[in-house]
């Protein structure tokens, strides 16, 4: 059952103490700089961005199921360093647009999202930096527009090129009547009514140490028709030190707003994904990229950097390191910012 839970989690937060919140800007630490927050136009929807410094432009772009807050210590680095940072909310999330349908979530739209920022601060190009599905979404811009997009830090999500089937036919034949969370993520208004009704449940227990203690799951029955996440998930006995209470209020309160829907549309659209992208099959992102994760991810499975580097060098040939942060976990730009900014910004240095 442990590994198999394991399992259910592949693919598929230095600490700030005060919290200013405002539509004019965000107060951050001790750093005596302002995060502005606005609203900007891209690919036909109104998006919300964190923004700060001057320079070559850097844009952020968070997973599931997080927010521009996820970068909250990475901005203050990244613009002190001389440059112009932004991170947005993405859609479906915060207080950007939410689309209903679920193609509107796409891999073509969501990229071209990420590419209408460009425009819409009047860029000619910029740099990606991306966590889980983040990740997903810049490895994907990189090959729609890489007259767009001249570099690339990944974080969590290694990419390994388009893969032979849809990622949604081999789970369904792996896990068959198993639960798995991506699949229940397929299933219309099943995860997002059960979060919705609790998100402080699951954002919780996601947001975790590895070694965090918790409380026995509810649901120990592998069998999907067992139910939901959330029981699955044990309980945390205690908050892990890379997260206040204050940063788990303000995260619970965005998507009380905002709801889990939208995010769980990008999942259902990896099968759609892998038909509209047939053009991507065997192309390689050029660009220079580094990868960033922390060693005790589920996502990477228990790869080392050799293996990571062997599995991905042949699809991203500029390839410029492989890092894995000891005893770090999935959301390892919050769990270890003060490694990951030194990370990043070695990188920037080095372009």
């Amino acid at each position: 059952m442990k590994n198999l839970m394991r399992r259910c989690f592949v693919l598929g937060l230095f600490l700030i103490s005060q919290h200013a919140f405002s539509v004019g800007g965000t107060s951050v630490g001790d750093i005596g700089e302002e995060i502005e927050m606005r609203f900007i136009e891209s690919n036909g929807i109104r998006l919300r961005i964190a923004e700060m410094g001057e320079g070559p432009l850097v844009i952020l772009v968070h997973g599931w199921p997080e927010s521009w807050y996820s970068w909250r210590h990475q901005m203050p680095a990244i613009a002190e360093a001389g440059y112009r940072v932004v991170a947005p909310d993405m859609r479906g999330y915060g207080k950007s647009d939410k689309p209903r349908p679920v193609e509107d979530y796409d891999i073509r739209q969501v990229t071209a999202d990420i590419a209408g920022i460009v425009d819409a601060l009047g860029e000619e190009s910029a740099i990606l930096v991306g966590h889980d599905w983040g990740s997903i979404v810049t490895w994907n811009a990189m090959l729609l527009y890489p007259e767009k997009f001249t570099a690339l830090v990944s974080m969590s999500v290694p990419y390994n090129g388009r893969a032979p089937i849809s990622p949604v036919d081999a789970w369904r034949a792996t896990f068959k009547d198993n639960f798995f969370y991506i699949l229940y993520f397929q299933e219309w208004n099943m995860a997002e009514r059960e979060f919705d009704a609790d998100p402080r449940g699951i954002l919780s227990r996601l947001y975790a140490s590895p070694d965090t203690p918790r409380e026995p799951p509810t649901i120990t029955d592998p069998k999907r028709s067992a139910g939901g996440w959330i029981g699955r998930l044990g309980a945390p006995k205690e908050l892990p030190p890379w997260l206040t209470q204050e940063d788990l209020d303000y995260y619970v309160s965005e998507f009380e707003e905002a709801g889990f829907r939208g995010g769980i549309n990008y999942y259902r659209n990896f099968h759609r994904n892998w038909e509209i992208t047939p053009e991507l099959s065997g192309k390689q992102v050029k660009q220079p990229t580094v990868f960033i994760a922390g060693d005790k991810d589920v996502v990477i499975g228990g790869a080392n950097t050799e293996q990571l580097s062997a599995s991905m060098k042949p699809h991203v040939p500029d390839l410029r390191g492989v890092h894995l942060i000891p005893n770090t976990g999935h959301w390892v730009q919050q769990e270890r910012p003060e490694e990951t900014n030194k990370l990043i910004l070695e990188f920037l240095e080095s372009l």
